[in-house]
């Protein structure tokens, strides 16, 4: 219905009454149920009252009321991290039977490795990651060794990937979510968290050797409980490595982050075995829907809301979010960690050539954004077509006194790519304005199709005329 018929409805309606709500300086409350009413019994489905200035955007931003996926208030159960704490939903201790204890952080972990590949895949940090309380609240953690450690850790790989898919740029906003919304993403020692994540793991290990106190009070429980809390921690350092590896300058980390890897990959199987033990041996069965649970245990786990972060996650309304299985999740990283590894794998070689042979062929894989943003970032190692000091993040330098990775002159990448002779490697030619507008041309093609496959015809498309014009000035040079 349009705005003159919205018109005609409110003439049939008796006048507003006043609210008791006390009117502010530049406003007046009037109570608008009977015209609201009014305007449900004209309405028939699919119409829409609206003003004149009522457009597109502000249809896409706007709040559905009674519609669970486009109403921000409606699914709330608590409307504070507070609130829900002080209702029991992220106790610590999580219970005072260590043998629940350890099951239940078991599952968290589980819960939150299908929460970070369900936002890889497109989804906020607010409503998938940070749905778990004890992120919200990493100072009521202090007293669990295991949990306090693994949240930090999660913080801490959150924010290395928020900072790779930033630095890249190749990222649409069907992609990923890098807003963080005020989230605690950079908690106070959370740079410890590696040190922290040995102590623990060393802790587990002598317990499952029986050198210490035992982990929990069921002794025919105990191998299977370290050795499930093992793989996972491992997993969690080994990944955390990876991260950091890959953003050393020059490519200096890449060997080493192949291996750390090859050790994920080794730990997420060693995870996948753990499943049996977690569904069958600790509790019994519990095979209700198991290929749609989030955990390897098929509980639901403990210390999680989605709807907590659900007003403050964008300034359009949420999303309904559909996490991956615990299994989709394992399988998500396989992928990941192979990705990267490929990418760990290119040469430094800086032929322009065999980057967009790689690229191309790296990219029919159909990559995550997280590996495609690695590629990018590692693209602009291997070649830069610039003439000054410029850095993609602090720790990487791309260009080091004028030259490609501190030892080969920038011009001698584009002589190669161009077949130029060799007289010209010290000839003005390289100052030419057209010369430098023809590398940043190739790197936007670079960044291009390293994007997702729904961008890059159209972002390709756009830019043909600038190969166009630059032929021409070049030529005519």
């Amino acid at each position: 219905m349009d705005q003159s018929g919205a018109e005609e409805v409110g003439m049939h309606c008796h006048p507003p009454v006043h609210s008791p709500i006390p009117s502010g300086e530049n406003s007046v409350w009037a109570d608008v149920s009977s015209l609201l009413e009014a305007a449900c019994q004209e309405l028939q489905d699919g119409d829409l009252i609206h003003g004149d200035n009522f457009n597109l955007f502000a249809a896409m931003s706007a709040l559905e009321i009674m519609d669970p996926k486009m109403d921000s208030g409606i699914v709330c159960k608590y409307y504070s991290v507070d609130e829900a704490v002080e209702n029991g939903v992220a106790p610590v201790p999580i219970s005072s039977d260590k043998t629940i204890d350890v099951q239940c952080t078991i599952d968290i972990m589980d819960h939150l490795l299908a929460c970070e590949a369900t936002w890889h895949n497109g989804h906020s940090l607010a409503q998938t990651v940070f749905s778990c309380i004890y992120l919200l609240r990493p100072d009521r953690t202090s007293s669990h060794a295991i949990l306090h450690s693994y949240c930090r850790v999660i913080r801490a790989t959150c924010k290395a990937v928020v900072s790779v898919v930033s630095d890249a740029r190749t990222h649409e906003e069907e992609d990923l979510f890098t807003m963080t919304y005020g989230l605690p993403l950079h908690g106070d020692g959370d740079e410890k968290c590696l040190s922290m994540l040995n102590a623990v793991e060393e802790m587990i290990y002598r317990q499952l050797r029986a050198y210490i106190e035992p982990l929990q009070l069921n002794l025919d429980l105990e191998e299977g409980f370290c050795n499930a809390l093992l793989c996972r921690i491992r997993f969690r350092k080994h990944f955390f490595h990876v991260l950091t590896c890959m953003r050393r300058p020059q490519g200096r980390g890449l060997e080493l982050a192949r291996k750390h890897i090859a050790s994920c990959m080794s730990e997420l199987e060693c995870i996948l075995k753990s499943a049996e033990f977690l569904r069958f041996g600790a509790f019994g069965t519990c095979d209700d829907g198991v290929e749609d649970r989030t955990t390897a245990s098929g509980r639901a786990p403990i210390g999680f809301d989605a709807s907590l972060n659900s007003r403050s996650s964008a300034p359009t309304p949420p999303r309904a979010i559909k996490f991956l299985s615990w299994e989709k999740a394992i399988k998500y990283f396989l992928k990941l960690l192979h990705d990267l590894d490929i990418v760990c794998s290119y040469s430094l070689d800086p032929m322009l050539e065999g980057v967009l042979r790689f690229v191309v062929q790296f990219q029919k894989s159909k990559p995550d954004l997280v590996a495609r943003a690695h590629l990018q970032v590692r693209i602009h190692i291997i070649i830069f077509f610039g003439f000054s000091v410029l850095s993609i993040c602090e720790q990487l330098l791309l260009v080091q006194d004028g030259k490609l990775y501190g030892r080969d002159p920038i011009f001698a990448v584009i002589n190669k790519a161009a077949a130029l002779p060799e007289v010209t490697k010290n000839h003005d030619i390289q100052k030419n304005e057209y010369i430098v507008q023809l590398g940043q041309l190739v790197m936007n093609m670079l960044k291009i199709l390293c994007t997702n496959a729904a961008w890059q015809r159209r972002k390709l498309g756009k830019i043909l005329q600038d190969w166009r014009v630059i032929y021409v000035q070049i030529y005519y040079e």
